[in-house]
Parts: C-alpha cells; sequence; structure tokens
C-alpha cells in the first residue's frame, strides 16, 4: 500500500497506526485484494480495506483479457465507489451492508475503507446453505430492492449485472447456442421494458453474503456491478449459485413466494407509491427472463460451466417459446 493511501485511512478512521492482520481474498483477474487491518488509537479496533491495483499483465482465468474487459473491471470499482459515497447509507439492518469509512483514488487505482463486518456479527461465509439460509438472503435482496424501487442509477451502471449483454460482446460472440443468441437482445429488452425497476445488486451470489452465527441474518458485499434492473436478475443469479438443478426445480416456487412475501413487506413499510400486487405479478413472469438472460452469458463465457444443465436449457427453451408468442 503506498503512503498516501495509509495516511489516508489514519485520517478518516482517525487512528494512530495500522498494521495488516491478513488478505482476505485477491480480487478477480489479479486486481487487488482485500485484506483486514488493526488499528491503534480508533475506536475502530479493525477495518476491511478494498484495494484496486490493476495488473501490468492479464490474469483471467478463462482467458478473457481484453481492452473491453478491463475498461469493464475499472468501471466497476468506480461504480463501488460511487455506490458507497451516495447509495449505501440508505441499507438499514434489513438489508445489511459495511459501513463506508472512505473513500480514495489514484490514477487507476481505487481504494475503499470499511466497516469490518467479521466484528459487527457477521461471520461466517458459507460455500453451501440451508433452505433457511438461502431465505435469508431472499430477504436481503427483498429489502434491497424494495428500498431502491424507482430509483435511477445515477453515477452506477444504467443496466446492473455484471453479465448485461451490452457489456458482454465477446462473450455473445463465443455463444454457440443460435437460437439463444439470436433472442439475446430481445430477451434483454423484455427484462429492461419492466414498468417497476430497482437497483439490482448485480453480482448476488452465495459468496458475497455474511452470515450472523445463527444464520438468520446476513449482510451484502461487493457491489461493482449494481445498477439498474428488474429484482428477478438478482433472485435468478442467487437461487442457481447454491442449489442443485434438482433443488432448483424443487424449491423455485416456494423461493419466489418466500421472496414476493418480503418484497410486499418491504414496500408498503417504506411506503413506496407502487402496487406491491402488481409488481409480483410482473416480475413472476420475468424470472424465467432472468434466468435465460444470465444463461446465455454463462454459455458464450464457460461452456462447460456446472450451471449449465437441464433445468436451465429447459427454462430457456420455455422462454424461447413464450417469445414465439410476442
Amino acid at each position: 500500500m503506498n503512503d498516501a493511501f495509509q495516511d489516508y485511512i489514519l485520517r478518516v478512521t482517525g487512528a494512530t497506526s495500522l498494521h495488516k492482520i491478513a488478505d482476505i481474498q485477491s480480487l478477480w483477474s489479479g486486481y487487488g485484494a482485500i485484506s483486514r487491518f488493526g488499528l491503534k488509537g480508533s475506536h475502530h479496533k479493525t477495518i476491511v480495506v478494498k484495494q484496486v491495483t490493476p495488473p501490468t499483465k492479464g490474469a483471467h482465468p478463462h482467458g478473457w483479457d481484453t481492452s473491453i474487459s478491463h475498461q469493464r473491471k475499472l468501471r466497476s470499482y468506480a461504480v463501488e465507489s460511487d455506490w458507497y459515497k451516495t447509495y449505501s447509507a440508505r441499507c438499514d439492518d434489513s438489508c445489511r451492508v459495511a459501513k463506508c469509512l472512505g473513500l480514495d483514488a489514484s490514477a487507476e487505482e481505487f481504494l475503499m475503507v470499511l466497516e469490518d463486518l467479521d466484528a459487527s456479527g457477521y461471520s461466517l461465509r458459507k460455500n453451501s446453505v440451508t433452505f433457511e439460509e438461502a431465505c435469508a438472503c431472499l430477504r436481503w435482496l427483498a429489502n434491497f430492492h424494495g428500498t431502491f424501487m424507482g430509483q435511477l442509477p445515477v453515477g452506477l451502471w444504467p443496466v446492473g449485472t455484471y453479465w448485461h449483454l451490452e457489456t458482454r460482446p465477446d462473450e455473445l460472440a463465443a455463444l454457440k447456442d443460435l437460437a439463444l443468441k439470436a433472442a439475446a437482445a430481445q430477451i434483454d429488452q423484455v427484462l429492461q421494458n419492466c414498468p417497476y425497476q430497482t437497483l439490482v445488486h448485480g453480482d448476488a451470489k452465495l459468496a458475497n453474503f455474511c452470515f450472523s452465527q445463527n444464520g438468520q441474518r446476513v449482510a451484502g458485499v461487493d457491489f461493482q456491478y449494481v445498477g439498474g434492473g428488474c429484482g428477478m436478475k438478482d433472485v435468478a443469479y442467487f437461487i442457481g449459485s447454491c442449489f442443485t438443478e434438482s433443488d432448483c426445480e424443487r424449491y423455485e416456487q416456494s423461493l419466489l413466494d418466500i421472496y414476493f412475501a418480503e418484497l410486499r413487506f418491504a414496500l408498503i413499510a417504506r411506503k413506496v407509491a407502487v402496487d406491491p400486487q402488481l409488481v409480483e405479478q410482473a416480475w413472476r413472469r420475468l424470472f424465467p427472463f432472468a434466468w435465460a438472460d444470465f444463461h446465455r452469458f454463462i454459455k458464450g463465457w464457460s461452456p462447460g460451466h456446472w450451471k449449465i444443465n437441464d433445468y436451465s436449457e429447459r427454462v430457456v427453451q420455455q422462454v424461447l417459446r413464450q417469445m414465439d408468442l410476442m
């Protein structure tokens, strides 16, 4: 870490010194690291620092090292900085996020100084979840979507999610599924034309949720791809991130019921000027479209990926048949 960033951390935390405790994880494609630091002289005993320092040579695990990829990543960190600066304080305990203590940037480098969620009671990370733990994440998403219903994504991605069609021309070009490829723009347009738009997390996989010890409360992290969109994008992506093919099919309706019950509560509690029943009707119809939208990306990006399964293919075929009638 350069001296200017160290001085900045000391200033925003009021600390007299800092020391690295551990690296939590590397950023995708070698673009930096997330680390935990200990502080002296501050009421914050520990903090988490996300430092973005782009590599001089690409290191993408699937070989997608292009100028488009590089610029997308840089834009994602600028978006995340804007998210913490402008929007994150609106998230209450029902869609908990880390408090932002400071943001700094230098050339292509970014620095985010964040609350340590481990120290705040969200210390568990999970590779798999029970049905009840998955529901805790869906309730977080429902409250997040309810909080930002109707919000214009100023300073964020105009259309959220890291797989958005407009930002993934290389993966679309590589897609061998010609029917899905031909329908990709229309699927994207159907999702964008929904009259009920909110902010979507954009990368709402299981790995981006931190759990309390009892698994009943969660906090969300990683807002690089937050932007406008239909909430079903987050819901479909999350369900696909933590359930097997058979469980996706088995639990789909139950999981959606739980999500929409919480969304209804969130909209009413926040006095959002929309009819929750109309939102649910519109979004339920779009769940398969959101699933097909991500499937389009994953088939082009990594054709052998485990998420490419018979359930997803059936959902896509359902969408394609429906589009033929539109």
